[in-house]
Order: structure tokens, then C-alpha cells, then sequence
């Protein structure tokens, strides 16, 4: 094991649904307060943890007697509306007996898209922790629709991360670690090409009623906790004292080990989450620019442009062969850089009537995945 994870205090832990249930049962209370107790554990020797909690749904189908996941997206927020008073009920009645309060925290994507939001939601965060309260985060089931849900706990896990600047994130999962199809457990991912190249092909993930993630979902998020700097680890939720023994830096689970990510807080908000609103295709000339250069975007460099964005917004940036290699926030909306795309800085003034500045997107507002 790392000894990242010895050095860690602040411990964002995902508590997915397969975690908090047991044999017959779709939320067991006796799996609910061992984790508890595992979590009270680490608050006594001194670390922050910050729950991702899975759940709500799962205690909602318990309460209506229901054996399998409802597939309609009225029945699952109604699940998730009859659960989620319980589930912090239940997080609330164990730790106030050891004198520790808990905070409940229900988030959607849109919510951390814009930035001023996302710096509010980060705001209660760190509040919360300085107050020693246990924030106890879920996604907002009952209003998510697909276009602002997260989709799973595993990348709400990492939104959750990023926010609180966390040291390290677990993830509780049903499995020992990341598995070969032989068996073999995955110690260590030390690059995020590992994932694409290695791991994807010995995935076999299977269908569960009540939770919709899987190993999928965890190499794609463990993707971004490399990309963003967070070390991301993932063990057996089942085994007793697991908490106990990451913390003693024991060889357990697989862990996927952060990049040396120096981009500041607001370039990581760009490159995670900040909506994206269109594409810029560019030129082999203005990739390498960027790449090896580190020079801004120009809009001779620049050949196509997908989507409709306004000046201030994120965009996505595309080799000429389709590949997406980087994020930054534009000077020009989507009408405007029609018009100037290919010309020399020069030009725009007299094709626009107004020249906002000469890059379309600065290197000070400009994240790429490579560097």
C-alpha cells in the first residue's frame, strides 16, 4: 500500500448501496452502523471523513416492500424521497450518541456547473469540516433528471473530492480491488492510459437490482480523480476494519495514483466541472502550440466549430482526427468565431467590428489533459 494514504486527513469515503445491504435485504441497519463505526474510528484519531452515501432509494424500496430497482424515473425519485429522511435519520441517530452531528448535502451536476455555485457548495464544505460536522452527501434524486444527474455515486464521489480538496477518496465496493479475469488483484495504477490500455478489457461487470454502478463506473471515475490530483483507492466495503487498516497503510484494494496535478482550483473547475458547451476543432499546428508550446488558442488555428456557446463559456478542444485533448473558457461566442476562425489576430477587429482580445481562449483559462 502507498504510504499517500498515511499522510492523508482529510477522507472522502463512498458508501455505494451494495455496502448498506445484506442477504434479503435491500438497507440492513447492522451493515449500516458498521461502517458507522468504522468512520466514528477515523474521526477519533483525528482525520475529516466526508460521506458519499448511497441508500436513500434502497431504504424507500424497503419501506414500500418493493424487491426490485423501479425502472420508471417517477418511482425511483419517490423511493428516493420516502429514503432519504430515513437515511439521515439513521446516520444522525448513531453519531449523536458520540457526540459527533452530521450535515446532509443533496447535490446535482448543474449545481457545480456554474461557478459561483460550485464555490458556494465548496464554501458549506469546508465550513462544515472547521465545525467538526459530518457532511453526509447524496445525489438530489427526487428532482435529477438525466441531464443534471451525476448518474452514479462513484463520480458524484469525485465532484465531492475536488470540492472539499480531499487527500484521498475510498471507494467501498463489493470487490477486493480492481481484478484481472485470472484473479489477480491490481495493486497500484500508476497512469490514467492503464485504465484504457489494461484494465477496460478484463471488465465483467454484472447487473444489480438496486444499485446502477459497477467497476465501469469506478475506472471512469477513477479517471478523473488521477486527472485532478486525488489519490482514489478502491477495497472490499465488506471486509471488517477496512478503514482501519488503509490508514495503517496495509497492502488492501486497488489504488489509482493521483497525477502531480498543478493546475489551481479555478483550472480544475474548468477541466471537471464546468459545463461544456461546444467543441473547437484545431489544426496539428495550434495542437502542438498548445501541447509543447504552451502558447493560447488563436483563431488561425482553429478549423470547425460544433455547438452553440456564449463568450464566457466552456468549451471542449478536438484534434483534427476527433480526439479530445483539453477544455478552456472562450472570448468569442459560437457566431462570432464563425467568422474569424482561420484569420490572423489582425483581422478581427475589421471582420467584427470589435475585437474582445486576440486569443480565443487564453493559456491562464485553458486546461489540457496531456500536460
Amino acid at each position: 500500500m502507498s504510504e499517500r494514504s498515511l499522510h492523508a486527513k482529510k477522507i472522502v469515503i463512498k458508501i455505494g448501496t451494495s455496502i448498506l445491504k445484506s442477504h434479503g435485504e435491500s438497507f440492513s441497519y447492522n451493515e449500516h452502523e458498521r461502517i458507522c463505526q468504522a468512520v466514528h474510528g477515523l474521526i477519533l484519531k483525528g482525520y475529516q471523513p466526508v460521506l458519499v452515501s448511497s441508500g436513500a432509494i434502497a431504504l424507500g424500496m424497503k419501506s414500500c416492500g418493493l424487491k426490485k430497482r423501479p425502472k420508471e424515473m417517477a418511482q425511483l425519485q419517490a423511493c428516493a424521497a420516502i429514503g432519504q429522511g430515513k437515511l439521515m435519520h439513521a446516520y444522525e441517530s448513531f453519531f449523536s450518541k458520540k457526540k459527533v452531528h452530521t450535515a446532509q448535502l443533496l447535490l446535482t451536476r448543474d449545481g457545480l456547473e456554474d461557478r459561483k455555485r460550485f464555490l458556494c457548495a465548496r464554501n458549506t464544505l469546508e465550513t462544515l469540516i472547521k465545525m467538526n460536522i459530518l457532511p453526509i452527501v447524496n445525489e438530489n434524486d427526487t428532482v435529477a433528471v438525466e441531464e443534471i444527474a451525476f448518474g452514479d455515486n462513484d463520480i458524484l464521489s469525485v465532484h465531492v473530492a475536488h470540492l472539499v480538496g480531499a487527500d484521498l477518496l475510498i471507494n467501498l465496493s463489493d470487490a477486493e480491488g480492481f481484478l484481472l479475469k485470472d484473479g489477480t488483484r491490481v495493486r497500484e495504477v500508476t497512469a490514467e492510459s492503464e485504465i484504457e490500455n489494461k484494465l477496460y478489457a478484463h471488465l465483467a461487470d454484472a447487473k444489480r437490482e438496486e444499485t446502477v454502478g459497477g467497476m465501469r463506473a469506478k475506472l471512469k471515475a477513477a479517471r478523473v480523480a488521477m486527472r485532478l490530483g486525488i489519490p482514489f483507492l478502491i477495497v472490499n466495503g465488506h471486509r471488517r476494519n477496512i478503514l482501519q487498516d488503509i490508514i495503517a497503510g496495509k497492502d488492501v484494494g486497488t489504488l489509482f495514483i493521483a497525477a502531480d496535478a498543478k493546475k489551481g482550483l479555478r483550472r480544475k473547475w474548468i477541466a471537471f466541472s464546468a459545463m461544456q458547451h461546444g467543441t473547437l476543432v484545431v489544426d496539428d499546428g495550434a495542437y502542438r502550440a498548445l501541447l509543447v508550446g504552451k502558447k493560447s488558442l488563436l483563431p488561425g488555428g482553429i478549423v470547425k466549430i460544433k455547438g452553440i456557446f456564449e463568450e464566457g463559456q466552456v468549451v471542449e478542444l478536438e484534434t483534427a482526427k476527433g480526439r479530445v485533448f483539453g477544455r478552456g473558457v472562450v472570448h468569442y461566442n459560437n457566431a462570432e468565431l464563425e467568422r474569424i476562425i482561420g484569420k490572423r489576430t489582425d483581422q478581427i477587429e475589421a471582420i467584427l467590428g470589435r475585437k474582445s482580445r486576440d486569443e480565443v481562449i487564453h493559456r491562464n483559462d485553458l486546461v489540457i489533459w496531456e500536460e
